[in-house]
């Protein structure tokens, strides 16, 4: 097999190329792009999964630092780029936020592989099934889509918390592989390259960078623009859930926040009249559709998510949306 010289390219401003694993190939078709932020530790745990896959593609693994002055995951990792165990490279984005970590893996992906024909998308805080890359572009194929999602299966860290699995916050968005409407997260994700030529860059909106929702706004664009998506319940990846992410104060930013998120993604589709119709209807069916949500579920936390959505809906009409991700620590 004839292997492409690598040639470093230049790069965006404010990304930083750091370090590259020998050997590594400019006719590599797949990239796996992993954005880390202060979590060495589990890093190391996602980059093991991906050394442990079960497949004969080759693929490169662009890491993207998220912590300019710290680098704790960056030299964590540096080891194994360096001596070749994990195969593709590290840089460095500057602006803090998970959607300028984002477009900074995929312009470095498009940049360093000019033969790029699919990219994927794995947090920090994820371990990937072994056949997680084969599930991906065989559901790509299989359904004709452009863009495929896979479940975020939670693993709690705190003993005793497994119920909270089927609450909407946690739960997968869909229960069997085929062909969907849409997809929200970008946490678990193929992407065909024709998508990131299309749309551009930067592919993600960076106004979302400190609260989410800059995944749901990069599906909705997609969509108009036609192209296609599919679930593959297949393309499984384990999240580690810290005990803080299940206390009450937590799931009810999150419910508040996604509601708003909503808001102002479909603003940016639909017009200001048909987003605000929406929220006024969905808050005026919340409280029964909670109610039976409740009594479904046996869980009065479940219960509630209707009631949060359409509260955060009414607060995103006033451009309210909480910001997460500003503090790391208490996300």
């Amino acid at each position: 097999m004839t292997h492409a010289a690598l040639a470093l390219p230049s790069l965006p401003p404010g990304v930083l190329l750091e370090t590259v694993s020998p050997g590594l190939d400019a006719a590599v078709g797949i990239a796996v792009v992993v954005p880390t932020f202060r979590r060495p530790e589990l890093l190391l745990r996602t980059l093991e999964s991906l050394r442990a896959q079960d497949t004969k593609r080759r693929f490169a693994v662009i890491l993207v630092e998220n912590d300019a002055e710290g680098r704790a995951g960056l030299e964590a990792a540096r080891p194994l780029i360096e001596a070749g165990a994990i195969h593709g490279m590290a840089v460095v984005a500057e602006a803090r936020g998970n959607c300028s970590a984002y477009n900074a893996g995929f312009s470095a992906a498009r940049r360093v592989l000019p033969r790029l024909e699919t990219a994927l998308i794995i947090d920090d805080d994820e371990a990937a099934e072994p056949g997680w890359i084969e599930a991906h572009l065989t559901a790509l194929e299989r359904f004709g889509a452009d863009v495929t999602g896979g479940p975020q299966v939670p693993v709690f860290e705190e003993p005793g918390r497994e119920a909270l699995a089927d609450h909407p916050v946690f739960r997968a968005p869909y229960e069997a592989s085929g062909p969907v409407q849409a997809l929200v997260s970008s946490g678990n994700v193929a992407i065909r390259a024709r998508v990131l030529q299309r749309m551009g860059e930067p592919l993600f909106d960076t106004r979302f960078d400190f609260t989410g929702g800059g995944d749901a706004d990069l599906f909705s664009r997609c969509a108009r623009a036609g192209f296609r998506f599919a679930w593959c319940h297949e393309a499984a990846v384990h999240e580690v859930v810290p005990a803080r992410r299940t206390e009450f104060s937590w799931i009810n930013a999150r419910a508040l926040r996604n509601g708003a998120l909503s808001t102002l993604v479909q603003r940016g589709r639909d017009g200001r009249a048909r987003t605000l119709a929406k929220s006024l209807a969905l808050a005026l069916a919340a409280p029964p559709r909670s109610a039976w949500a409740a009594w479904h579920s046996r869980s009065l936390l479940i219960g509630l998510y209707h009631l949060q959505i359409a509260a955060g809906r009414l607060q995103g009409e006033f451009g309210r949306v909480g910001e997460q991700y500003r503090k790391p620590e208490s996300n």
